[in-house]
């Protein structure tokens, strides 16, 4: 083939215009008989992509085999879960299960933690669109601080079973731990975010479902940088802590929590101006706090001095 005859940008279009299919050995090993110096920049860029492509696919080949020898026993929808957000100061856990179709492969996939924001939404797309069946549960702040992190993504993660399209017939959770009271054979697979397709998609929609909920909580509490730490205990994070105390969706049975928000009701009731605000405190105290004993038993002794301080007595 003659490829003097076609400018380098046609030639980019060419190679590039759809890395599906590749460009057979011989029109590349013509190609590379171009002198011309910008030919040579593209047939590098081409052969590097495809080496990539090749390394995707060979991966997704390998996260699959675990899914691929449960379906030797007989079992056809398999779920991956995953969750996001046990470690945070603030907001929600998420809970994610995913069924993959194995029939349509999707390349990149991988622990959501290793991936670029940018890359997740791709991937959350792909995954949107291919997967049997996808689903999620979202558990709040405050039943985490009823029942405890723990308890709580186990709830998130039963949620997101149940509320699959198409009936689970086996569940593989990332991880060390299976899922109390689920009624479905399951097994927990430790790193299987990273080397298991149905969990590594499950940690993506897990993910970009938490950022999605954070960025708008960022649009009602801009001071914490929720857009940015999705809640984590960033230095930010900790700063407006330390100056504005904790908002409604922070967790606080969480040690760091609850000690800047123990500083911040203090603070309060000595600013108190009269019974009222008091009351007010008073029943922010009971809506949020999970404060020790022996605290409690400081604000009770600061909270009555100011009683009788504000009300003459």
């Amino acid at each position: 083939m003659n490829w003097q005859k076609y400018t380098i940008k046609e030639i980019e279009k060419m190679l590039f215009a759809d890395t599906g299919s590749e460009m057979n050995e011989t029109l590349l090993e013509s190609l590379a008989r171009d002198e011309r110096s910008g030919v040579q920049k593209l047939l590098v860029r081409y052969r590097k992509l495809i080496i990539e492509e090749e390394a995707r696919r060979q991966r997704w080949e390998r996260m699959r085999e675990f899914s691929r020898k449960i379906r030797v026993n007989g079992y056809r929808f398999i779920a991956g879960i995953d969750e996001a957000g046990r470690g945070p100061l603030a907001g929600p856990v998420v809970a994610a299960a995913v069924i993959l179709d194995p029939e349509e492969p999707i390349y990149g996939l991988d622990d959501s933690k290793k991936l670029t924001g940018k890359k997740r939404e791709e991937l959350y797309d792909i995954i949107m669109e291919k997967a049997l069946a996808v689903a999620v549960g979202i558990v709040n702040n405050k039943v985490i601080d009823r029942k405890n992190i723990l308890q709580a993504t186990f709830q998130a993660m039963s949620e997101a079973v149940n509320k699959l399209s198409r009936t689970a017939d086996y569940v593989l959770i990332d991880g060390n731990m299976e899922i109390p009271g689920l009624d479905i054979p399951q097994e927990a697979v430790i790193d299987g975010d990273q080397n298991v397709d149905a969990i590594a998609a499950a940690s993506i929609i897990a993910k970009v479902t938490r950022d999605r909920i954070m960025d708008k909580y960022h649009e009602f509490y801009p001071e914490y940088g929720f857009d940015r730490n999705k809640g984590y205990g960033t230095s930010e994070h900790i700063e407006a802590l330390k100056k504005y105390g904790p908002t409604p969706i922070h967790r606080y049975s969480f040690t760091i929590v609850n000690n800047y928000f123990f500083e911040k009701v203090k603070d309060s009731i000595h600013l108190a101006r009269n019974k009222e605000e008091l009351r007010d405190i008073g029943q922010t105290i009971a809506d949020y706090a999970l404060f020790s004993e022996e605290n409690l038993a400081v604000l009770r002794q600061i909270y009555k001095r100011r009683y009788y301080e504000v009300s003459g007595e």
